[in-house]
């Protein structure tokens, strides 16, 4: 499955003499062998980058811009190759695999664009026959490193933006899922960039990860992980100062106010609960339905998502795919059978499900009578799990949705335009959906606030974290 991949450091592919096995979500097998990067091939893809920072900073925009086309056109071609790969690592729907490369390739053509308008400007000065001007440049050489639950899109958006401001990257993807990242990085090969515009490493965090943090001239870390490791690479990077922006973990509250159309919002809710397993950062964990609407709520998303189909995500009348591995299997029943014993109320799933002899699947499940300090509400579950309470009161509600040091995003169904602005202003997430679920966007700034990161991924804003801001104060 990964025949002709590998690391990829100055324009080519590279074997290695240590391997490692990438298995199967849905069966458990083996799914091929990748090489694994030892700390030489970092270093190796960190001179290559270096090599090719003047060459690509001096490209300009437009050709830039003309490069990040190219690759959206080769990514194109390649789209179901990518899809299948996608589904065989993760195990999601083949559909969301789809729709997940598509976003990826209009990444690229989004920064493509935005190569072309990296603006400076011109300053008075106060000095007689002065000006001050401000031009932007590439930070430097780019570690990004990616999480294994969106293996093309998390890719994307950090490369897209980073060769469009001019930086080469070191990309260290996920060793769960990293055959859809050597893709991209292949297609990238269509863009004619210098050689070491872009490198692939996966291995251990030693010999990755270590490196790249321990190394000077990486002057920015990109990171999609947890809110640990987020830490961790923080207090890393200020022993070189480097520049850092990460998405970290989520735990949404999706607030049901009592004039919300409950058609739509269960239309929306249940399949982006269960998309990609619920193992996804922006997907909401904690349901806060107003007490009008919430048993009809209730009765109706348990039957919903009782009749989910599970199965292979490769065949196309699959809705659910499985868990990553046998660990995420473990700690979601752990977080379910402690809700239970807290007193929560199980309507549905709560189990491994039945009639899968091997995989990590795990039935989609609905909890009713959720306490606010219970795991299942308190952190974020990762999983296909409904946790749902009751409100009453506007303000409360929004109290208790602010309660989490997470605010990467937050959802409201109402018909109250007012309210819908209300609930806007008040809660603390660095993304808020009022009626919709569809944050993810190449023209959108993504990310979040307090434990869920910094910085901003999407928009005209994603391209700032990879220039500097230099000023020249002119004199003649």
């Amino acid at each position: 499955m990964y025949e002709g991949f590998g690391q990829f450091v100055g324009g080519a592919w590279r074997g290695s003499d240590q391997r490692a096995e990438v298995a199967s979500p849905v069966t458990g097998k083996p799914l091929g062998a990748i090489p694994i990067a030892r700390p030489e091939d970092t270093v190796a893809a960190i001179d290559a980058a270096a090599k090719a920072l003047p060459a690509l900073a001096e490209m300009g925009g437009f050709a830039r811009a003309d490069a990040l086309h190219r690759i959206a056109d080769e990514m194109a071609a390649r789209a179901d190759e990518a899809a299948q790969m996608i589904s065989a690592e993760t195990g999601k729907p083949i559909a969301q695999s789809g729709r997940e490369w598509v976003l990826s390739v209009d990444q690229f053509r989004w920064y493509a664009e935005e190569a072309r308008r990296i603006y400076g400007r011109v300053v008075e000065s106060r000095v007689p026959g002065g000006r001050f001007e401000v031009t932007r440049e590439p930070v430097g050489i780019v570690g990004a490193f990616t999480a294994w639950n969106f293996p093309a899109s998390l890719p994307a958006r950090k490369l897209a933006p980073a060769l469009a401001a001019g930086c080469p990257v070191v990309l260290r993807p996920s060793s769960q899922t990293p055959g859809v990242a050597m893709v991209m990085v292949d297609c990238i090969r269509a863009g004619g960039l210098p050689d070491g515009a872009v490198n692939l490493v996966v291995g251990t965090t030693a010999n990755t990860y270590g490196p790249v943090m321990a190394d000077p001239r990486v002057r920015k870390v990109s990171l999609t992980g947890s809110t640990r490791v987020g830490q961790q690479m923080i207090r890393d990077a200020a022993e070189t100062v480097k520049k850092v922006s990460m998405e970290l973990g989520g735990n949404a509250p999706l607030i049901i106010y009592d004039d919300a159309d409950l058609d739509l919002a269960l239309d929306m809710t249940v399949p982006a609960k269960i998309a990609n397993a619920g193992q996804v950062c922006v997907t909401p964990d904690r349901f806060f339905v107003h007490d009008s609407l919430h048993d009809a709520f209730v009765a109706e998303f348990t039957r919903r998502a009782s009749a989910i189909r599970l199965g292979d995500g490769l065949d196309p009348d699959t809705e659910m795919g499985p868990l990553i591995n046998a660990s995420r299997l473990q700690e979601i029943d752990a977080i379910v059978q402690e809700a239970v014993a807290a007193g929560a109320t199980l309507e549905c799933g709560g189990q491994r499900a039945s009639g899968f002899n091997a995989g990590h699947f795990y039935e989609p499940t609905v909890l009713s009578n959720v306490a606010d300090d219970m795991r299942v509400f308190d952190e974020e579950n990762f999983g296909p799990i409904a946790a749902i309470t009751r409100f009453t009161d506007e303000d409360m509600v929004l109290a208790r949705a602010n309660a989490s040091p997470m605010g990467l995003s937050a959802y409201a169904f109402t018909r109250c335009p007012s309210r819908a602005r209300r609930t806007t202003r008040a809660l603390k997430s660095g993304m808020v959906g009022i009626n919709s679920f569809a944050l993810a966007a190449s023209e959108a700034p993504f990310g979040g606030t307090n434990f869920s990161g910094l910085g901003r991924e999407g928009g005209s804003e994603g391209i700032e974290d990879y220039l500097d801001t230099k000023l020249a104060q002119i004199v003649f």
